[in-house]
């Protein structure tokens, strides 16, 4: 089916933060539309239902459609404050497929262009080359704040990547935006999330080879771990039974892993960090 993209004016565009990524260290959450044309299967969003503002139309045909906040950038340059540390998005990627005909963060980057309180720092959560059209703002908005781009990359097989996220570009695309962003003189951070089925070693050397700073990585959120809120949506978890990658699923494994991978970056002098601490190296 084609997707749907709808447009709607929202009431605000700065969500304060809770949760996971309070605790992080952000102040605030920006997401320029509702439902994200991606679709990735694992995705926890749609399993936040109304607690992530979400309709049934949404969490029902997760992937199918999304809603652009056509008013999005003329909110934002009044909200903009000195002292916020926003991430941008929790809730849908800001570089989704869609966005090529929306354009709705070249108007977000303007806004802090032009604030006259800019915040203290704007993270951009993505796996979107597409957000290589908007080198020409980026470095205009890192000279009024501290802009920081988290890409994610989440594993170094292209079968695997197909089979979890069809709909996102091919992983050597990815490390290819990641190098372009670096380029540009941006800050880039390799977000290794969720980690997919890989070689964690092979990919961690590949995050350290591409990137300069902390690494960052977390696991497949599980009820196991994740009492309440978010998690993985069912269709990973069909995945992985089909293809015998339980494990990428049991936090025993998780723990090993991450462990593992840490004591490659530190080995190479990197930072290396996971879930809320981990991503707290982005709002510092």
């Amino acid at each position: 089916m084609p997707f749907q993209i709808l447009e709607a004016e929202a009431r605000s565009i700065l969500s304060p933060v809770s949760g996971f990524l309070l605790e992080a260290g952000f102040t605030h959450s920006l997401s320029p539309a509702r439902n994200c044309t991606f679709g990735c299967c694992y995705c926890y969003v749609p399993t936040m239902r109304a607690q992530a503002g979400l309709r049934p139309d949404d969490w029902n045909h997760w992937g199918r459609q999304t809603t652009f906040k056509s008013n999005a950038a003329e909110l934002l340059e009044k909200s903009l404050r000195a002292g916020q540390i926003i991430y941008c998005s929790p809730l849908t990627d800001p570089y989704q497929p869609a966005e090529a005909d929306a354009r709705l963060m070249p108007g977000l980057l303007r806004a802090i262009v032009n604030a006259k309180q800019p915040p203290e720092s704007f993270v951009i959560q993505t796996r979107g080359p597409l957000i290589l059209r908007d080198l020409g703002l980026l470095p205009a908005a890192a000279r009024k704040t501290r802009v920081a781009v988290s890409f994610s990359i989440t594993t170094d097989r292209e079968d695997v990547r197909r089979m979890f996220e069809p709909h996102c570009a091919p992983i050597e695309e990815r490390w290819r935006t990641v190098a372009a962003l670096r380029k540009a003189g941006i800050s880039v951070f390799a977000t290794l999330a969720p980690l997919l089925p890989c070689d964690s070693a092979a990919l961690i050397a590949r995050a350290i080879s591409e990137t300069e700073g902390p690494v960052i990585a977390d696991p497949f959120h599980i009820r196991e771990t994740k009492r309440s809120g978010a998690t993985t949506r069912d269709a990973a978890y069909a995945i992985c039974r089909h293809h015998s990658w339980e494990q990428w699923l049991d936090p025993a494994f998780q723990r090993q892993t991450l462990a593992r991978m840490k004591d490659l970056a530190s080995a190479a002098g990197r930072e290396f960090g996971f879930g809320p601490a981990g991503f707290g190296l982005l709002a510092r």
